[in-house]
């Protein structure tokens, strides 16, 4: 396993340049990135689809350590001298005009249940595990899945306004709704549109709905009603798949706060901004991290 993680601590995506990109390659990386070519790709690496470049933050690289779908397995972010950053801490969170950068975890179509480690250090991307296997939906998630960074949901606030839950202990979700299947470890553009109260085992789990500006419908979609006319039925897609993903697992459906419903985007807009001022909070060292790394 050791000699696997040092060959494929070598493996980087694109860096984004003022012309183009540059690229510093293997076989695997060509299979993931000229998907035009057709090179048999083990079946064990078609899950997981990892950015040709942080869109929108040319700045950044992302690095694999380890071998896909394996417990070792780790996607590091690096700036541009090549040191190790923190996609939760170190990805600023506005970019002005309602608009954030959302980190994608999870690619649309596919079902490894991939998250940012908040309890290693520079909490790269890896696939979470229980009882020591690794975790899949039971089926693929339909819509491109992430974080957004710089926000914390704390978990001594207790909201008054969903049944007195308890933050989850992080980073705010977000299922976003584009037809383009983004990357893993991409960094978009997007605007909320929504958000979902759900509780999950009693703890407060925001899933905020957004879109990528990239996406051709962007520019018709600024709310929650534009969402139900331009994407029927999508909300309550939304919302079901994630009431009813651990069923099959034996376990009961989640629930959901504010009415089982979703809200709107001023509604959304505020749980950002309160999650963005719990992680300040929690950065500042002003309530204690716990096992969270800060680095």
């Amino acid at each position: 396993m050791a000699t696997a993680a040092t060959a494929s601590a070598a493996r980087f995506t694109a860096v984004g340049t003022g012309h183009g990109f540059r690229w510093r390659t293997s076989s695997w990386t060509h299979r993931a990135f000229f998907p035009n070519r057709r090179v048999a790709a083990p079946l064990r690496c078609r899950r997981h689809f990892l950015a040709p470049a942080a869109l929108h933050k040319p700045d950044f690289q992302i690095k694999e350590e380890g071998q896909s779908e394996t417990l070792d397995y780790r996607v590091f972010f690096l700036d541009g001298s090549g040191k190790k950053i923190s996609p939760w801490h170190d990805v600023p969170l506005h970019l002005g005009d309602g608009v954030f950068n959302f980190i994608v975890e999870i690619p649309k179509d596919t079902s490894a249940k991939m998250e940012v480690a908040t309890d290693e250090p520079y909490t790269p991307i890896k696939q979470d595990t229980k009882k020591g296997k690794l975790r899949y939906y039971p089926y693929n998630i339909n819509w491109n899945y992430g974080l957004l960074p710089q926000t914390w949901e704390d978990p001594s606030f207790a909201n008054s306004e969903v049944e007195g839950a308890l933050g989850d202990n992080d980073p705010v979700d977000v299922v976003e709704i584009g037809e383009t299947q983004a990357k893993m470890g991409a960094i978009l553009k997007v605007k909320p549109l929504a958000t979902l109260a759900m509780i999950d085992e009693g703890e407060l789990d925001w899933k905020i709905v957004a879109i990528s500006l990239d996406d051709p419908r962007a520019s018709l979609i600024n709310d929650l009603n534009d969402v139900e006319k331009h994407f029927p039925g999508t909300l309550m897609a939304i919302r079901d798949w994630f009431r009813d993903y651990k069923i099959p697992d034996g376990k009961p459906a989640n629930k959901f706060g504010l009415g089982n419903k979703a809200a709107n985007k001023d509604y959304a807009l505020k749980v950002i901004t309160e999650t963005n001022e719990s992680w300040s909070k929690l950065v500042k060292r002003s309530i204690p991290a716990g096992d969270l790394s800060l680095v």
